[in-house]
């Protein structure tokens, strides 16, 4: 078995290449980057591939037998991003794809949904093997702002009292491992998320209990908090869509209770507080 990894130098890629490589020979695993020097310290093959390219895909697909297509990270070019890299897979003679989505993509009102919702189509219109992982959101994405938390005394956003089922990266990657290296997947959806779910509120009061300090959760309209995110120099667009998946949380588009991801994984998933810890001491 051949696997190929897209995405493989991003902070889920590479996570997913360390989780094959407990499972599978290094000469097993293909990583595809648009650098291959930014994946050069992956210890495994790696090869060049470009969104834009069917024919650079479909060359660094030969040979492939299963594809983990990770979303791109382009905003408004994902699904496009996507098709090439599925008739590429098609062309290549991939026989199968795994691709990890969104959370109830095709009802969630994140903006973020559409995209995922694209590609899924896709997926079953290509005749390929496939499965479909919808990632709820990762833990790392709030912890991320601890350090603005601790600098500024309080941790900010628009969740209100919206209860997030998030989990850690790792925790998604090695479902992805799991998935790609095992059998009885094929035509399955997966609604993934953590095994407790945490408002803000209580986010803050777990960095406090960490650090000693108070720092509570400050909650803002929708349009203040996007203007902050923008003085801090986040691109105006980018600030607006991070402000308006918080206000989506408050309406619960990031709880789940299914405990699918859990499952998968044979194990819990990583509690708020080890990767609280994980943020503080990185």
């Amino acid at each position: 078995m051949t696997i190929a990894v897209t995405g493989s130098t991003g902070q889920l890629g590479r996570l997913v290449i360390a989780a094959l490589k407990q499972k599978l020979a290094p000469s097993n695993i293909v990583a595809l980057a648009r650098s291959t020097a930014k994946a050069a310290d992956l210890g495994v093959t790696v090869r060049e591939a470009d969104y834009g390219s069917v024919a650079a895909i479909e060359t660094a697909l030969q040979g492939v037998d299963t594809l983990l297509l990770i979303s791109s990270s382009e905003l408004g070019q994902r699904a496009e991003q996507h098709r090439n890299v599925i008739r590429a897979a098609q062309a290549a003679g991939v026989s199968r794809i795994v691709y990890t989505s969104l959370l109830r993509a095709d009802t969630s009102t994140l903006s973020l949904a559409p995209e995922h919702v694209e590609t899924e189509v896709a997926l079953k219109q290509s005749g390929l093997r496939h499965t479909i992982l919808r990632n709820g959101w990762y833990t790392e994405n709030y912890t991320g702002s601890i350090p603005a938390a601790l600098a500024n005394g309080a941790f900010i956003g628009s969740a209100g009292n919206g209860r997030i089922s998030s989990a850690a990266r790792a925790d998604y990657a090695q479902a992805a491992a799991e998935v790609v290296t095992g059998e009885g997947h094929d035509g399955k959806v997966y609604e993934l998320s953590g095994d407790e779910s945490y408002t803000l509120a209580d986010l803050a009061a777990e960095i406090s209990r960490q650090t000693g300090k108070d720092i509570p959760y400050t909650d803002l309209p929708e349009a203040d908090y996007a203007a902050i995110l923008t003085k801090v120099g986040l691109p105006e667009g980018i600030a607006q869509a991070i402000a308006s998946w918080d206000v989506a949380a408050s309406q619960g588009a990031l709880y789940d209770e299914g405990r699918t991801l859990s499952a998968l994984i044979g194990r819990p998933t990583t509690p708020l507080g080890d990767v609280v810890a994980q943020a503080l001491t990185a």
